[in-house]
């Protein structure tokens, strides 16, 4: 019903924000983590939202981006997640960090959401492993470092070339990026270095 709203930002609440577009108070549901990244009351802002209709209540979600939206309704279609865990993920990690998390079948991090067991981070996996590309989700990671920092472009770049070499050897995406997440990264280390690293994280899975 609504792509995005464009209105000035009124009030902050724990779980949602007050958006005043055209005389209009609109209450939109957000991830606690997006509270952060307001300077306050006063200023305007581009929310991309989701109205979620149910028998005995309409709420408007809403996020900064279209990739935190697009991340969300893809969660929304994992059976026994409903708007709430949706957002409850999207406040512990980032679309990027939970795109590595499906990939490498990180159930342990994703259970660390609010509401979301072992067994349901289990079945998100499961249901949404099919729907990525690992390198996709490499170059959505690039684009996100370049517009905040780029010695983070920098880091995910050589983390994705290491990624694919990995796999150039012969072994799993799952298995590759499981042992470049695990190296420690450090300024102005190689992508041998990270190799080197990672091979030897390979003992270990």
């Amino acid at each position: 019903m609504f792509s995005y709203m464009k209105g000035e930002l009124v009030e902050i609440l724990d779980d949602a924000i007050v958006l005043e577009v055209n005389h209009i108070g609109y209450h939109i549901y957000i991830p606690a983590s997006m509270i952060d990244k307001f300077s306050g009351t006063g200023q305007t802002l581009k929310i991309y939202t989701y109205f979620h209709v149910k028998e005995d209540s309409m709420k408007l979600y809403g996020f900064l981006n279209r990739d935190d939206l697009k991340i969300f309704k893809m969660l929304l279609g994992v059976n026994g997640i409903g708007p709430k865990g949706a957002l409850a993920v999207l406040t512990v990690m980032t679309p990027d960090d939970l795109r590595f998390a499906i990939l490498s079948d990180d159930a342990k991090t994703i259970a660390k959401a609010p509401g979301i067991g072992t067994k349901t981070a289990q079945r998100l996996i499961l249901e949404l492993k099919d729907k990525l590309d690992l390198e996709e989700a490499f170059e959505v990671k690039l684009a996100h470092a370049a517009e905040e920092n780029g010695q983070e472009s920098s880091a995910s770049e050589i983390q994705g070339e290491a990624v694919q070499a990995l796999t150039a050897l012969g072994y799993s995406a799952t298995e590759a990026l499981k042992a470049v997440s695990a190296v420690a990264f450090t300024e102005g280390i190689t992508v041998e270095e990270v190799l080197k690293s990672a091979l030897k994280q390979m003992a270990f899975l």
